[in-house]
């Protein structure tokens, strides 16, 4: 086992022991100090429910940040040691901006603003892309005038559709954690093929993210103990835009030859694909309505699921398999040099069965079409028996 994989295997370890052990008195301190969600007509969670687990996952992060820098593997990728700082400092902020948000609603131009800061110290960090590749096409290199638009277009994108996605207990955790642990193997590909530089550091934040979000699971599988809110789901968001872009946005134009039919930019698009989708059909179904992007409503893909009949827990795990199956398109390539070819039918035929169960509905009879599908018996009976008897002192059991 090579310096690089031992490493990244370490490092996540550290990852989720720390954010598993830390969210306990992350709970504690919830309950102490008020941050509590009451459930209400825009939420499917039926009892409060402590959200400070961003805190949590946001501490993880740090402390295998630092265990990183400790591990001979991850050396080359703290020269400049000023890479990771941007990385860090920018967890902070979107980290920050999530946090108040839970607390007080900040207007979407204020929030929209902190994610845009974020971005900017990347970019200034130099924790971005320098060029993509367009499919069949040039390779696009960044002028300084456009990187920082990209840079910022890119956080936000992620950030926001991870966010959105937080819908169920253990949705967004576990969809990251997928894509984190697919994306951190197509990293360390490359790092052994030698197309990516062994200073690129995408994968050990990518490695990172993946453990932070398999010890924060354990805490937030339904019955959810405590969800991430919108600073967990935004921090994780920029992590993965960041190990995106510093590895899909510094690989030479190498695509078709061992690794993928896409350039290696387009990856997100794939390991996050249930995200993504969900984020695009929100955006065209509050286009056609008229209403704006922040404006909350109950017709995302786990909405959808619940009202065709499946309980929060078959919902979510039928979104982790969605996102493993979009993740091993991505892999298979890595391992054979041949799936290239069969790349575009699985993505043809699973982009149709996507469309045709999830089709955002158009007008007024996609709406009256989906009220009138029935939401599930688990989720009714559950919201009954737990909305009762409800203690405080039992949640932290």
């Amino acid at each position: 086992m090579s310096s690089e994989v031992t490493a990244t295997v370490l490092v996540a370890s550290v990852a989720a022991v720390a954010t598993y052990l830390i969210m306990f008195p992350t709970r504690w301190a919830s309950y102490k100090f008020g941050a509590i969600v009451p459930p209400d007509e825009r939420k499917i969670h039926t009892v409060p429910l402590p959200d400070l687990g961003g805190a949590g996952i946001f501490i993880g992060f740090i402390v295998a940040v630092i265990a990183a820098g400790f591990l001979d593997g991850f050396k080359p990728m703290f020269h400049p040691v000023s890479q990771i700082v941007g990385v860090v400092i920018a967890a902070g902020i979107i980290f920050g901006v999530g946090l108040i948000d839970d607390r007080i609603n900040m207007s979407p131009p204020a929030k929209l603003a902190g994610q845009v800061l974020a971005a900017m110290v990347l970019y200034f960090a130099g924790d971005t892309m320098y060029w993509f590749k367009v499919p069949f096409g040039p390779l696009i290199v960044l002028s300084n005038s456009i990187a920082p638009l990209v840079t910022a277009l890119w956080v936000i994108g992620i950030a926001n559709a991870v966010n959105l996605i937080d819908g169920l207990d253990g949705l967004a955790g576990g969809i990251v954690a997928i894509a984190a642990f697919a994306f951190t193997i197509y990293g360390l590909r490359l790092t052994q093929q030698g197309v990516v530089d062994p200073g690129n550091f995408g994968p050990m934040i990518s490695a990172i993210t993946f453990g932070v979000c398999i010890g924060f699971l354990p805490h937030n599988l339904h019955p959810s103990k405590i969800i991430m809110g919108d600073s967990g789901a935004l921090l994780l968001g920029l992590l993965m835009a960041t190990a995106t872009s510093v590895v899909g946005g510094r690989t030479p134009d190498v695509s078709g030859e061992t690794y993928f039919f896409f350039a290696p930019l387009f990856i997100p698009f794939f390991i996050l694909g249930v995200p993504i989708i969900d984020m695009a059909f929100a955006i065209l179904r509050r286009t056609a309505t008229r209403k704006g992007f922040a404006h909350a409503d109950k017709d995302h893909l786990h909405h959808r699921l619940l009202r065709l009949g499946h309980g929060q827990r078959r919902a979510v795990a039928i979104l982790w398999v969605w996102t493993a199956l979009l993740s091993g398109i991505v892999l298979y390539p890595t391992i054979d040099p041949h799936g290239n070819v069969v790349v575009p039918f699985l993505v043809a035929v699973l982009g149709a069965i996507l469309y045709t169960w999830f089709r955002p509905g158009w007008g007024q009879e996609g709406g009256k079409l989906d009220e009138e599908i029935r939401i599930s018996d688990e989720f009714n009976d559950g919201e009954k028996n737990e909305k009762t008897n409800f203690k405080l002192e039992d949640s932290l059991e």
